[in-house]
């Protein structure tokens, strides 16, 4: 079927019509659709059985050290990995981890009221989902369209995954120092210990550092990692795993 030029002059002029009456929806729409296609569909329900090695994160480590050295992770399964240290993650970076559906609106809404208040970034409202997916799929900038991407890929992956497949990603994904990535590497660097052997104390230490892994170490025996620390083994009783409920 074909149209003569007056035909697609007059198409394309209803159509400015519609879209200048509409023109936020469809921007809105346009910018939806733009952030799903962009969201790694197929790679997701993957994380179910597939062990990567390289991550967005480390890609970006790699490029900001202009490729003198590729970050590196070995991988450790979940029940090679302490209790200890399950809990003292949970109890420091989600303690609703079990409960929420990738997303903690509470804890998103009290994170914006108090940055907004203080002015800057001092207080983050990412779950171990949200954290997880920006680790594997996207980089650290800070800009609308990556948290809309963030947003789309937890909520995929809470739907695709169980809460023990997204736990042990975010554990073997995690950045815990320059060049050091997953709980394998941390564990056997910090204190020449596998996952499995870790105490409650060094547990802690390893979770106490999370927000600012480039900036503290586990070993360190400075003030914020001990009061860190210290919270931390004070909430972990209140974790329960889900094969201790």
């Amino acid at each position: 079927m074909q149209f003569s030029n007056s035909e697609l002059g007059d198409l394309f002029d209803r159509f400015l019509a519609v879209y200048s009456k509409k023109k936020f929806r469809y921007t809105i729409l346009y910018i939806v659709v733009v952030l799903y296609l962009s969201v790694p569909s197929f790679l997701i329900p993957a994380l179910g059985f597939y062990k990567f090695r390289v991550t967005s994160l480390m890609e970006q480590r790699a490029l900001e050290n202009y490729m003198v050295f590729l970050p590196k992770q070995s991988w450790s399964d979940l029940d090679e990995i302490h209790p200890n240290l399950l809990k003292c993650v949970i109890s420091m970076e989600d303690g609703k981890f079990f409960n929420h559906k990738g997303i903690d609106w509470y804890e998103l809404e009290r994170s914006i009221r108090t940055n907004k208040r203080r002015k800057r970034i001092a207080r983050g409202g990412s779950t171990i989902t949200m954290q997880t997916a920006k680790n594997l799929f996207l980089s650290t900038d800070k800009n609308i369209f990556r948290k809309g991407k963030e947003f789309l890929i937890t909520t995929r992956m809470e739907k695709e995954l169980s809460k023990a497949g997204i736990l042990v990603n975010y554990l073997n994904a995690i950045e815990w120092g320059e060049g050091i990535f997953g709980i394998q590497k941390a564990s056997e660097i910090y204190f020449d210990k596998a996952p499995n052997d870790l105490n409650l104390n060094q547990s802690s230490r390893l979770a106490a550092v999370l927000p600012s892994p480039l900036k503290h170490k586990p070993v360190d025996n400075s003030g914020y990692v001990l009061r860190r620390a210290s919270t931390i083994r004070s909430r972990f009783s209140d974790v329960l795993l889900k094969d201790e409920e």
